[in-house]
């Protein structure tokens, strides 16, 4: 059942989120949703709910029904790996993160913001997305 709240939360989040960041300047070109990035034994590495790149930037979108904590710690493991696999490929465009929740409990929103991330809550029928005082680069 969580599972599925979470399927939803994302179908809430996505189809907003574009014009949002857009509307902030970003102007994304291309979106994909579950991303995967892969070693290369094969192995899954990290997959992100929701990736928006333009020529400049790179954003992960880590969706849940309503985040942990722990939820950021692992999104920012993932940005890191992003970045990684980016700089293997001599791709130099910023890594920004973001935390998507259906339920934003207010601590998490308030973890999420001090480690860099942009938080994204539902808001009535779109999605509101605030900017942290300062914005991590991955």
């Amino acid at each position: 059942m969580d599972n599925r709240f979470g399927e939803l939360a994302e179908h809430l989040v996505a189809p907003n989120i574009v014009t949002k960041f857009n509307a902030m300047g970003y102007h994304f070109n291309d979106v994909a949703k579950e991303r995967k990035f892969y070693r290369e034994d094969g192995t899954l590495a990290a997959e992100f709910d929701i990736l928006l790149e333009n020529g400049e930037t790179a954003v992960g979108v880590e969706v849940k029904a309503k985040p942990s904590e722990r939820d950021i710690e692992e999104h920012i493991e993932r940005l890191g790996f992003l970045r990684s696999r980016k700089d293997e490929l001599g791709d130099k465009r910023k890594i920004r993160g973001a935390l998507a929740g259906a339920i934003m409990p207010e601590s998490v929103r308030r973890a999420a913001l001090r480690a860099g991330l942009y938080v994204i809550e539902q808001s009535g029928d779109t999605v509101r997305i605030e900017e942290p005082d300062e914005v991590r680069g991955w």
